[in-house]
């Protein structure tokens, strides 16, 4: 008999970490492998943010702190806010966890029953149907076309919310996809929104720095503040300042919410470290240059991947609008064969093909809810990039064409 609770079952581990260790695992035969299935920044933290948690480290800022978070981190967060996005909350309006992922977990945690629904626009964030999941909730995965930029559409929208809906969930701009909403089209999605008073809305926000081609960003709680007492607006220091290992993320919400994410915050991990907290506040209150000079970077290494892979017959790629994340469309390679004779059926086939055989390592699209594609992540350098897409597109050469059925 299986000791673990039954609600595992159903909970796959995460399939970005997954390709990850699938890379290290071939590397440390002595395989060069480039592996480009987690997304985090490769530059190092700024120095400022580093030395602000040494400085809290040597001055004792190493006990518990409130469950919420400093209230130094706090005002800090609700000024970004105000400066940054529009959005007028105060201290007592913001929570900090460990990481954005915790502040979505204490959140589903906090309020889903049995049987709740959560909308999760496919393709959504590997973790957000399997956190759901192991809360007892249930994924509603309505799918955003690339036609439509994989955006949510009311019309898409509109039929998948029914009276156990919970949750909406936005990711902007979007994870795998890219995908950048415009006042406009919040709006629309708001207007659908307020026929059905009993959906919360999460808007996951940690992008929102990596904007390209000129785009400005919309927090949805700037562009619908008539739903400002169901919405919980998640952010955190991870993405912007090359953070991901600090572990720090923020939100802001109804004070109703906030107060049982923090009970369940102070009955788990208790509080964010506070050396962690100290960085997290020299990243918001110091000098912002970092946020440009990285922008810059990851727009370059997009144009490089556009432009790589629509050199690839049976590959294609929209330029992502935000993210660094590119998501391939890979149609063109179903049904085609392997060198060694295997049939690719599927995009985890694709994947698989290409970490055995070009030894670049990505994470399938069925893992984001919309298959075939395949994403990579394009936060690493120009010359490891270059050489990824070189190995693709080799390894796309060398297949055989899809037999007529």
């Amino acid at each position: 008999m299986s000791y673990l609770a039954t609600r595992l079952a159903a909970v796959r581990p995460s399939a970005s970490m997954a390709a990850s260790m699938a890379a290290k695992a071939l590397r440390a035969t002595g395989v060069d492998v480039i592996d480009l299935g987690l997304g985090e920044p490769d530059f190092p933290t700024p120095p400022h943010i580093a030395e602000a948690a040494h400085r809290a480290a040597l001055a004792g800022e190493t006990l518990y702190t409130p469950a919420a978070g400093t209230p130094a981190l706090r005002q800090a967060v609700a000024e970004k806010f105000r400066r940054e996005n529009g959005l007028d909350y105060g201290p007592d309006d913001i929570v900090v966890a460990n990481g954005a992922k915790q502040i979505i977990f204490n959140a589903l945690m906090a309020t889903l029953n049995d049987g709740d629904e959560a909308i999760l626009p496919a393709p959504y964030f590997v973790s957000y149907p399997e956190m759901v999941k192991l809360l007892g909730g249930v994924p509603v995965t309505p799918v955003c076309v690339a036609n439509t930029g994989f955006r949510l559409t009311p019309d898409v929208l509109e039929p998948a919310i029914t009276p156990r809906t919970k949750w909406l969930f936005l990711n902007m701009p979007g994870n795998p996809s890219g995908a950048v909403y415009s006042t406009a089209e919040l709006r629309a999605l708001g207007e659908v929104l307020a026929r059905h008073p009993q959906v919360l809305v999460l808007s996951d926000e940690i992008y929102e720095h990596i904007l390209f081609d000129g785009r400005e960003f919309v927090s949805f709680g700037k562009a619908c503040p008539e739903l400002r007492d169901r919405m919980l607006i998640v952010n955190g220091v991870a993405k912007a300042y090359a953070m991901t290992g600090w572990r720090v993320g923020y939100a802001a919400g109804p004070a109703a919410l906030l107060k049982a994410m923090t009970t369940v915050q102070s009955q788990s991990v208790t509080s964010v470290a506070g050396p962690m907290q100290a960085a997290a506040l020299a990243a918001l209150t110091g000098p912002q240059d970092c946020i440009a000079t990285f922008r810059q970077a990851f727009q370059r290494r997009r144009d490089l991947v556009v432009a790589g892979v629509a050199k690839i017959p049976g590959l294609t790629l929209s330029p992502p609008e935000g993210a660094f994340y590119a998501y391939i469309g890979c149609a063109g390679l179903i049904g085609r064969t392997t060198p060694q004779g295997r049939r690719l059926g599927t995009d985890a086939d694709v994947t698989d093909y290409l970490l055995t055989s070009a030894h670049v390592a990505a994470v399938p699209g069925a893992a984001y809810g919309l298959s075939p594609f395949f994403r990579i992540s394009t936060a690493t350098s120009d010359a490891i990039l270059t050489e990824a897409i070189a190995r693709i597109a080799r390894a796309v050469a060398a297949l055989s064409p899809a037999k007529a059925a």
